[in-house]
């Protein structure tokens, strides 16, 4: 699914409340999330609705932000980004936390997430090589307030996908 305009990613700072959905819109949703290049009216035999039903169905699951933006899933590896590597951080303030959150921007930087547990930032990297990961890491391990983090370099990736509508 792509988006158009200079619309920038920005952090949630809201609960998020269900929306309901039926099993037409949750078929419409698998659908899209397996290709999002489909047109309504192919959609459309494929919930048995007119191609204006469908319409208004994605219309309205945009603006409930059911459907938050259309990209298109780029291949990391066949943009010249091998190695994915998920990152741990660990701060000592939500200064420093909210400090992080700043390489949101940085185009090696997939996904960012505040989390509970052993850290407080997870952060999913698709780096060039090695080089690049360091000189990344490096970053920020001088930021105030990073504590530690700690690397895991992916092998193999068997599966990767958003959340299921079923």
């Amino acid at each position: 699914m792509a988006t158009s305009g200079q619309e920038t990613d920005v952090v949630r700072q809201m609960r998020h409340q269900p929306v309901e959905l039926d099993p037409i819109d949750r078929k419409i949703l698998g659908a899209l999330a397996k290709d999002a290049s489909r047109s309504y009216a192919e959609l459309g035999k494929l919930v048995n609705l007119s191609t204006a039903a469908v319409h208004d169905r994605v219309k309205r699951l945009r603006r409930d932000g059911v459907i938050k933006r259309t990209v298109a899933i780029l291949d990391g590896c066949k943009l010249g980004r091998t190695l994915l590597t998920f990152l741990v951080v660990d701060t000592n303030s939500y200064k420093a936390t909210r400090e992080l959150l700043t390489f949101a921007g940085r185009p090696e930087v997939e996904e960012l997430h505040t989390v509970a547990g052993d850290g407080c930032v997870l952060v999913k990297v698709r780096a060039q090589d090695t080089e690049a990961l360091e000189n990344f890491l490096m970053e920020i391990q001088s930021l105030d307030g990073v504590r530690s983090v700690r690397s895991y370099i992916a092998l193999s990736t068997f599966l990767e996908r958003g959340p299921s509508p079923a």
